[in-house]
């Protein structure tokens, strides 16, 4: 693609200041910069006025060179505060980066500054307080005081009030010296219950040899009986002979 050389008439980033001499794509000479107004043909006639453009940059530089330097004592006495969705635990959903930064600058105190002058090495991914490095000039940097608050009321534990967690481990362990407190009550009963089925043999035969000593007994008691029945037999036998008598006398 062919170039062409150009003298800057303003600032463009990336490319150079006034005065500048440089290189360029001839269409984007052609359709930008010259209908812009950005920039002239590299000419001996436009070489007279690089002495002008030098004067113009000087006056620039020192422009935001001061308005710099005010705006950085400036915001270092702000606080930016940014408003963000956040979980119960104080976790954010999503994260706070330059451009949001740009936004609440414009929207609390009408500064407009640009995202690239707002140097984060990474996005903000918490809640609280911030210090985020301006690069305002080539000469001047600043700081800025950015609080992140969450939408949604973060909970905070009460002092001496026990977190969630250590709530749960308590409830974990009491339920496992209950479950283990239940299996030795368990294994106690089922270590009783052969004794208890043990003894009952020992009632029976304790029973049996109790029914074996009372039979016996019984025995003796109906023998005794046989014995007084037939003494009393014994004793009604000598009535006989009075009735022969009667019937002797009867003949």
């Amino acid at each position: 693609m062919p170039k062409t050389e150009v003298i800057l008439t303003h600032n463009i980033v990336g490319l150079g200041a006034e005065s500048d001499q440089v290189k360029v794509a001839a269409g984007y000479a052609r359709n930008y910069l010259y209908p812009q107004r950005l920039a002239i043909p590299l000419t001996m006639a436009n070489k007279r006025q690089i002495e002008v453009l030098r004067q113009r940059r000087a006056e620039r530089e020192a422009h935001e060179f001061n308005t710099m330097t005010e705006l950085a004592k400036g915001v270092a006495k702000l606080i930016c505060i940014i408003k963000v969705k956040a979980g119960e635990d104080g976790k954010m959903f999503g994260a706070v980066t330059a451009g949001v930064i740009t936004d609440e600058l414009k929207h609390q105190f009408d500064i407009t500054l640009d995202k690239r002058k707002i140097h984060l090495e990474h996005p903000i991914r918490a809640l609280g307080d911030h210090e985020v490095e301006l690069h305002l000039h080539a000469e001047v940097k600043g700081t800025l005081k950015v609080r992140v608050e969450s939408l949604t009321p973060v909970l905070t534990p009460a002092p001496g009030a026990v977190p969630t967690d250590a709530k749960s481990e308590v409830g974990k362990q009491h339920r496992t010296e209950k479950r283990s407190h239940g299996r030795r009550d368990g294994e106690g009963e089922k270590a009783e219950k052969p004794e208890a089925v043990e003894a009952k043999p020992k009632g029976e035969k304790h029973g049996e040899k109790h029914a074996k000593t009372e039979k016996p007994e019984t025995a003796e008691a109906k023998s005794k009986g046989e014995k007084h029945v037939k003494a009393d037999k014994a004793e009604k036998a000598p009535k006989a002979p009075k009735a022969e008598k009667k019937e002797k006398k009867a003949e």
